[in-house]
């Protein structure tokens, strides 16, 4: 019996050994040299798959040579801001691949391909992410089907224009801060003064969102602010890093660190949540703010125990504050920071801003009509978000296999779509699209892209960026205060460095000389 038990026992375990073997050499052989074979018979290219590695090491190698040096302001920015990507399309053109470790990513490219894709967001998955990914992109972002519709339309209320409207006095309250501080520094440097401005603008727009999203000030967000800017870098480390599954576990420097930040994170945003519910139990504060708009059901909810359906836990309502805090702060400071760049660059087409303000506005504190005037600064603004896209790239896969134009995509695939190569794409913008002008967008972004899908500054598709208006609202009273005040020109110190860290940023900051107006 005992020899029986023996047997079956080995049996079983071979068994396990063979099964979990198996699984492996498909996982890092068989799987990715059949979906190569699939891509390049739909006449894809992109290099042969390397074990485990793929690209990644060509990745890292052209990362590092991109981000070694700075530009002239006249070079082409795409081999320094999407080296990689940059690469293989000059290599292999627009129907290319790479390689993440053994995951393949298949180029799409065409601006009708990009929007039917970004339209059906039940077919087109979100990709699961690096496992280190969720402690920085949370929330809504992550969502998918019900789930997603179900998070989406509980936010959607926080970012109406009428609701925007009410956070004006915030966005200026948050300039007013800033600019101050300019003045000062101008002020004491007898009419013109140096600064790098990019540690300003992510100040601006910090307190920006704290303000309006949580009712504080800063002071109180400057704590999650600093984690998120942490966790970002060591994100972004380890997104670029070669993953075998379990290694997250691993008591590695890093991945205590990653982790240790989450915490931190959780518990701060935790305790503004705590003293939020307290103040609206007590009718101490407003409930027109996004917190205040997602604590509004649960209040609800506790008063009448049958209704259980239109509130987020409070789990839920952390996940969704840490994703706006790091989207909503993040993508607006890039925004302003290369606007300002530009405007440094193309000094008549500040020139032509700041005279529209002024005969618009004046020197008076802006409102809704009057940005809403800013014909100018939003052509601008516009023409910033297709050179400078926020983030150059996202990415989606099939959740089954889907025929997409002519091409048919195998279930599981991932899907890249390089935004900021279109962006800069000639024969979609034709033969100035390198170029800064924004007249481009005199007539809006219809009449710019002609009628294509060619924009994709926010995304598209039903999963368009929720915090769009709430981003152009904040940057047209930003850059419009700015334009009351200062002129500025680029500093000879400045370095021209844009460079991928989930959003496009300046590496080496952004010098300016500022002059009061």
């Amino acid at each position: 019996m005992e020899t029986i038990v023996y047997i079956c026992a080995v049996i079983v375990c071979a068994v396990i050994v063979v099964l979990y073997t198996w699984r492996i050499v498909n996982w890092v052989w068989l799987k990715p040299k059949k979906l190569e074979k699939i891509m390049r018979a739909q006449g894809f290219n992109g290099n042969s798959y390397k074990v485990l590695h793929g690209d990644l090491k060509e990745m890292t190698k052209a990362i590092e040579e991109a981000n070694s040096k700075p530009l002239n302001l006249s070079d082409d920015i795409l081999p320094r801001s999407v080296p990689h990507p940059y690469q293989l399309v000059q290599k292999y053109g627009t129907k290319t691949f790479q390689w993440v470790g053994p995951t393949l990513q298949v180029f799409i490219m065409d601006p009708q391909l990009i929007k039917e894709v970004l339209s059906k967001n039940y077919q087109y998955l979100k990709p699961q992410s690096h496992p280190h990914g969720k402690y920085l992109l949370t929330g809504i972002l992550n969502f998918e089907g019900d789930k997603w519709a179900k998070q989406r339309k509980l936010l959607n209320p926080a970012f109406h224009m009428e609701k925007l409207k009410l956070m004006l006095p915030a966005f200026y309250l948050s300039c007013m801060d800033t600019l101050n501080k300019w003045e000062n520094l101008v002020a004491t440097s007898k009419g013109a003064s140096e600064l790098d401005v990019w540690p300003h603008l992510q100040t601006l727009t910090a307190d920006a969102i704290s303000r309006t999203a949580f009712g504080s000030n800063y002071e109180e967000g400057r704590k999650v602010f600093e984690l998120l800017r942490e966790q970002n870098q060591l994100v972004v480390v380890a997104l670029r890093s070669l993953y075998l599954p379990g290694m997250r576990f691993l008591p590695t420097k890093m991945n205590r660190r990653i982790k240790e930040i989450a915490n931190e994170i959780d518990v701060s945003i935790t305790n503004i949540i705590n003293k939020r519910i307290k103040a609206m139990k007590a009718g101490e504060t407003r409930i027109d703010d996004l917190l205040g708009i997602l604590l509004e059901p649960n209040l609800k909810e506790n008063e009448d125990k049958r209704n259980k359906t239109s509130a987020m836990s409070i789990h839920e309502i952390i996940q969704e504050c840490k994703l706006f805090y790091f989207a909503g702060q993040e993508t607006t400071s890039t925004l302003l920071v290369w606007t300002m760049v530009l405007l440094g660059k193309h000094p008549e087409w500040q020139e032509r801003a700041r005279e529209e303000v002024l005969q618009k506005i004046g020197f008076e504190k802006p409102g809704l009509e009057d940005l809403n005037q800013l014909k100018i600064v939003t052509m601008i603004l516009y023409e910033v978000l297709r050179l400078y896209p926020p983030v150059p790239a996202i990415g989606r896969k099939t959740a089954k296999e889907m025929k997409l134009g002519n091409l048919t995509l195998p279930a599981g695939v991932r899907i890249h779509l390089p935004f900021m190569l279109l962006h800069h794409d000639p024969d979609v913008w034709g033969v100035d699209a390198k170029e800064f002008k924004p007249e481009r967008f005199s007539e809006g972004v219809l009449k710019a892209t002609k009628g294509n899908a060619s924009f994709f500054a926010f995304s598209g598709g039903p999963r368009i960026c929720i915090g769009q208006n709430f981003a152009l609202l904040e940057a047209k009273m930003s850059l419009a205060t700015i334009l009351q005040r200062f002129s500025f020109k680029l500093s000879p110190s400045y370095a021209h460095a844009p460079y991928n860290m989930v959003t496009l940023q300046p590496q080496h900051g952004a010098h300016f000389i500022l002059h009061k107006v």
